[in-house]
């Protein structure tokens, strides 16, 4: 059955249209109501203070108005590494003419401003305890070399990180529990990261979500980053009493550790 959306634009021959992506961080646009806050922000970021980071600056206040934890800094550091990669990723890939046919701009160019909002709300939250953005090699040491410049290659790529992105998430956010307003930032960075994830599967072909541990027909050095995604015992309870083994595993995304994460984007490092 073929995913469509009613009034959602659809790209030649493939399910879950550039379109849907447009208004998928609601609770950055409230944000934006006060135009005192904006008017602060906007003189704050000055020449560089472009929509993408006066939504990330407003995004950020209240987290930054009182110290954070070591334990936070750490992990927003971590997701703000993974979140570096992910913005420079799309920067690159809509640099490069040709590369991403008509009927992907619109969403690629969407996700790349949801990255940038991201780096810009972290590094605001972090403030001087920000990493500075790390050196990438995107073909990680040769192996995409055609990644910039064969489609095919770029959107596999994406929906590994996009992939990686989801599951890191969640395997961090018991660790900004000390942090409510940071949690609640984290939560919402963490379901778009989803919605990317979902939408890019779909432009390749696959389903919106994962099926087991399976890569499904990305190459086999990703398949780190779906290795225990395949769990069908949740709070104790088996899955399988109500639904197939497939729908079990897909019912509920598992987490990665830190250490798993940065195995899986480490060949990207440069």
């Amino acid at each position: 059955m073929t995913d469509t959306h009613p009034g959602i634009p659809q790209a030649p021959g493939i399910p879950g249209a550039p379109g849907i992506l447009d208004t998928i961080e609601p609770e950055l646009a409230r944000r934006l109501s006060r135009r005192d806050v904006i008017g602060a922000q906007a003189l704050r970021l000055g020449a560089i203070a472009t929509a993408p980071l006066l939504l990330a600056s407003c995004a950020a206040i209240g987290a930054a108005t009182t110290p954070l934890p070591q334990q936070v800094k750490d992990v927003l550091n971590f997701a703000l590494t993974l979140e570096y990669l992910e913005d420079e990723f799309y920067r690159t890939a809509l640099s490069q003419p040709g590369l991403i046919p008509a009927g992907y701009q619109n969403a690629f160019n969407q996700i790349s401003k949801h990255e940038a909002a991201h780096v810009g709300v972290l590094r605001l939250a972090l403030d001087v305890s920000a990493i500075e953005k790390p050196a990438f090699d995107f073909t990680a040491g040769g192996a995409f070399p055609d990644v910039f410049s064969n489609f095919q290659t770029f959107i596999a790529l994406s929906q590994a990180f996009e992939d990686t992105g989801v599951r890191a998430y969640k395997g961090q956010a018991v660790n900004l529990m000390v942090t409510p307003s940071v949690l609640t930032t984290a939560l919402q960075i963490h379901s778009v990261e989803a919605r990317h994830a979902a939408q890019v599967r779909r432009f390749r072909g696959q389903k919106g979500w994962i099926t087991g541990s399976s890569r499904g027909n990305l190459p086999a050095a990703t398949q780190a980053i779906y290795d225990g995604d395949g769990v069908t015992t949740q709070a104790g309870v088996n899955i399988r009493t109500f639904v197939s083994a497939n729908a079990a595993s897909e019912s509920f995304d598992e987490p990665l550790s830190r250490e798993q994460v940065l195995a899986i984007v480490g060949p990207f490092l440069a």
